[in-house]
């Protein structure tokens, strides 16, 4: 199997409300995003992506406007962390992502993971999808997910 992989990164806070140590408290990351995505090869002499999976810069551009742009500067919270929402709710124009569970790392690459997926999906009718997601919270933790 042949799989490209293109490299990411974007800030953005968090809190793990029940968490026994620092992590319960309000703090921020530098995450970075690793997306692998696996398919045929495009052959279409003169296509500016002839012998690609697919063009590094349509990964990027992909991966912005779907999940980093929305994320990047953002404070994630759990939707039933009302104290938080509430406290944002108070702050004009803040950016705040509202997920359905606890966002630890292991949640966000999964929630990821599935919005990337539908972005990627067979873009070319050459089979394109992403293969793995691995998503950094710090330079020595992280969570990876696979298609399965």
């Amino acid at each position: 199997m042949l799989t490209i992989t293109r490299k990411l990164e974007f800030d953005a806070g968090h809190r793990i409300p029940d968490h026994k140590s620092q992590c319960r408290n309000l703090h921020g990351h530098r995450y970075t995003l690793e997306i692998t995505l696996t398919g045929n090869i495009i052959t279409a002499e003169g296509n500016s992506d002839n012998g690609m999976i697919m063009d590094f810069s349509d990964i990027k551009a992909l991966a912005k406007e779907h999940l980093v742009d929305v994320w990047d500067h953002s404070f994630i919270v759990y939707e039933k962390d009302a104290a938080v929402r509430d406290f944002l709710a108070t702050l004009p124009g803040h950016k705040t992502v509202v997920i359905d569970r606890i966002p630890t790392v292991e949640n966000l690459a999964h929630v990821a993971f599935g919005i990337l997926k539908a972005a990627y999906k067979d873009r070319y009718g050459t089979g394109l999808h992403l293969h793995k997601l691995v998503l950094h919270e710090t330079p020595n933790c992280w969570a990876e997910i696979t298609d399965a």
